[in-house]
């Protein structure tokens, strides 16, 4: 199941899934720098796949929502990451990105954008945000394209052009094709990676089929641990420790998202990983102060040089912010 399936028939609400222990923001003393921040406005944008999304995601988020959301979680500097918006909005939405990141009452203070690398066209679009410094990387969206989509030559030039640009591109993909993610990567090899929702990991793989109760996971737990270990060994990427929770099964505890924190903080190392909130998609599992909460909590054996780098000096460094 990739993340649109699951957007359209999960019937999650956050009362009933997050993990009620977690349930009030806690005061977080290390600052965050959010690599993870969607907002969209349904009066300007037009994003199709909200169609058949769970009524929590259906209406319009706006700064003022993601400022209640985050309250108390020191959260210092945000990175708007594209929502998805129809191909003939893309470059208004890079006009939105720049617009919110020069405004001082934002925490957003850079973006990705989407894209279509695969198309012949994408240098020409690009090269009009070469020298936009708002403007940090691309995303393009491979939740529900076949095996082997991010191999065409198009798109592996494109991506590699990303590079030459100072631009990182962002994947989002199938856990299942991992290793197509792993081939691209091997082939840009100047271009930056960012490998988005710990590889769009389902907590769901980790649990045995009785306490599954029916679900069934988007991937193998062991293919997928395999299949991003062999990312970590390539130097050019860096994991986001993100998403997650949006895929977690009811009542679900920290012991249920530890194991996919831990192998990509262990595979990837201290110095290549960094928070994403993923809100407001983080919703159909958890409020955001309780996704905070629980990586907190994940991570709370582990030297405070590390949380630090975890929760903004590796997004600091990876997205260039001053």
């Amino acid at each position: 199941m990739n993340r649109r399936q699951f957007l359209t028939t999960s019937a999650s609400v956050v009362a009933a899934t997050s993990c009620t222990s977690l349930s009030q923001n806690k005061k977080q003393s290390i600052p965050i720098v959010d690599t993870h921040q969607h907002l969209w406005n349904l009066d300007r944008f037009t994003l199709a796949w909200l169609d058949k999304a769970p009524p929590i995601l259906n209406r319009s988020f706006h700064l003022g929502d993601y400022l209640m959301a985050t309250k108390g979680l020191n959260i210092s500097k945000a990175i708007y990451l594209e929502v998805d918006v129809i191909p003939s909005q893309q470059n208004d939405e890079a006009r939105y990105v720049t617009e919110i990141s020069k405004d001082p009452k934002h925490p957003t203070v850079a973006g990705v954008i989407s894209g279509r690398p695969e198309n012949e066209g994408f240098k020409k679009y690009i090269d009009q945000y070469k020298d936009n410094k708002h403007i940090k990387g691309l995303r393009r969206l491979m939740e529900t394209t076949p095996s082997g989509f991010c191999l065409q030559p198009q798109f592996i030039h494109s991506v590699a052009y990303l590079g030459e640009l100072n631009k990182h591109f962002e994947i989002t993909i199938q856990p299942t094709q991992l290793n197509d993610a792993l081939s691209l990567v091997k082939r840009c090899s100047n271009t930056r990676f960012v490998i988005d929702h710990c590889g769009t990991a389902d907590p769901k793989a980790f649990l045995s089929e009785k306490k599954r109760g029916g679900a069934i996971p988007m991937h193998e737990a062991d293919q997928w641990k395999a299949d991003m270990s062999r990312l970590a060994d390539q130097s050019n990427t860096v994991c986001k420790i993100s998403g997650i929770v949006a895929h977690a099964p009811n009542g679900w505890t920290t012991e249920h998202l530890a194991p996919i924190v831990n192998h990509c903080l262990d595979e990837f190392g201290p110095d290549r990983v960094m928070f994403g909130g993923d809100w407001p998609v983080c919703l159909l599992g958890a409020r955001y102060g309780e996704w905070v909460n629980a990586l907190n909590e994940i991570v709370s054996n582990r030297p405070e040089e590390e949380r630090q780098k975890l929760f903004h000096r590796n997004g600091t460094r990876t997205y260039q912010l001053a």
